[in-house]
């Protein structure tokens, strides 16, 4: 299974940055970019925009299993913290367009670091360890693109803050059908409530 574990934005909060995305889109250019997520696309353990907290990418199953475990222990060891989804930024000259995150950032990376570190303990080779940047996927293109003026769009915009309050173990489905901007397909296989272990 290609899996990450993720904290994922609630759905009014979806709603709002669907709106900011909206906005963007009507930007001159806005067709050189693959747009991602679709909120108004309501279905059990659907999952499209999300904040990646570690990236796993092919798991054995039956490593899956430990590694529940140790993001259980993970999570239960991490207390809830409030975020917003805020500002934006770019990686790679345009080739991801992502908004960024408010709040309780070094609680965000915290867990960031203790889903990697689960990751290690269960047996999954995770390469070497980065600094965690707080970032939402918005849009993607396989080319450079001149995004700027999206930057700055989105670095006035920010959500409704919320209580994060789980962290997602998310499976990645890659599109086969070869139509291009097809996303991937994302789907929720287990949760853990933060703090719950105290």
């Amino acid at each position: 299974m290609r899996l990450f574990a993720a904290v994922l934005p609630p759905a009014e909060v979806a709603a709002e940055l669907a709106v900011e995305v909206d906005r963007l889109k009507r930007l001159p250019g806005a067709d050189a970019l693959r747009w991602t997520g679709r909120p108004g696309r309501l279905r059990a353990g659907a999952v499209d925009w999300h904040f990646t907290m570690a990236f796993y990418g092919e798991v054995e199953d039956g490593v899956v299993p430990d590694l529940s475990d140790r993001l259980a222990r993970a999570a239960h060891r991490t207390p809830s913290f409030p975020l917003s989804v805020a500002g934006g930024g770019q990686f790679g000259r345009g080739r991801v367009l992502w908004a960024g995150a408010r709040g309780d950032l070094e609680t965000l990376r915290l867990l960031a670091d203790r889903a990697e570190a689960a990751a290690r303990k269960a047996g999954v080779p995770m390469g070497e360890h980065r600094r965690y940047k707080a970032h939402l996927t918005v849009a993607r293109s396989r080319d450079a693109v001149k995004v700027r003026p999206y930057v700055a769009l989105l670095t006035e915009f920010e959500s409704r803050t919320w209580t994060v309050g789980e962290l997602a173990l998310v499976r990645s489905t890659l599109p086969t059908s070869g139509v291009p901007g097809e996303q991937p397909r994302y789907e929720v296989v287990a949760r853990w409530g933060l703090g719950a272990g105290g």
